[in-house]
């Protein structure tokens, strides 16, 4: 019988035990928390592949979630579109990321960010990809989800908590809880039993203070912002 089952695994990579994680197809990136690591296929963050965040505001911790895996991807681009909030610096240098290699798109409409993301993700040309979008059609998410396959990027989206309740092709879907002391993650899908509760993990508090933050000379034509947010910036 155990063999029948272990026959039955090795059938297709799309096939997994209801107790156990599937096994990954793709190269994952360590999320640099090993709690978390141990809850997710390949025991990282999938390349290749759409990954969806729903947080309950914006700020609540997911960029010190995401700040691990991006520190090691950081010797290429990382591609911000229409974050909440102006992208700080200091703060992205605090958390390790190389902010010589941040790149921030800001487009007037969602199509705009949408095809923007798409476009990066084709180009298979960054390290990471992270779109924030409140509104987002399944249509439009199975094609980012496409796009995604055609390199080796992470590639987040990072929604509303509301939007966990739509229906998605993403494989990893997560809920992030602001926390005392860190934050809450809740396991909506994932390809691997399913998980009723939810997983504390502690963070750091002042990350930037802890950091000998390396002064970085930006070109002035192509940095229009001022020195305490410099970060290279493109516009559609």
């Amino acid at each position: 019988m155990a063999s029948a089952a272990q026959q039955l695994e090795e059938l297709h990579p799309s096939l997994w035990r209801a107790s156990q994680l599937a096994r990954s197809v793709t190269r994952c990136i360590d999320t640099g928390h090993p709690a978390l690591s141990k809850q997710l296929v390949g025991g990282g963050w999938p390349t290749g592949s759409l990954t969806e965040l729903m947080v309950e505001r914006p700020g609540v911790g997911e960029w010190r979630l995401l700040a691990p895996a991006l520190a090691q991807v950081a010797h290429r681009k990382i591609v911000l579109i229409e974050p909440p909030h102006l992208p700080h610096a200091i703060a992205l240098a605090g958390l390790g990321i190389d902010i010589g290699n941040v790149l921030w798109i800001k487009s007037k409409v969602s199509a705009d960010a949408l095809f923007a993301a798409e476009t990066v993700l084709r180009s298979s040309s960054c390290g990471s990809v992270l779109l924030w979008e409140n509104h987002i059609r399944q249509e439009s998410l199975r094609r980012l989800h496409l796009a995604a396959q055609a390199g080796e990027n992470l590639f987040y989206i990072i929604r509303p908590i509301a939007s966990a309740q739509d229906a998605s092709p993403s494989p990893l879907r997560l809920t992030v809880r602001p926390a005392s002391g860190g934050i809450s993650i809740g396991f909506i899908k994932r390809r691997g039993p399913q998980s009723d509760g939810e997983l504390f993990l502690p963070l750091e508090g002042n990350l930037i203070s802890r950091r000998r933050i390396t002064p970085v000379q930006v070109d002035p034509v192509a940095q229009p912002l001022s020195a305490a947010h410099r970060l290279a910036v493109t516009e559609r």
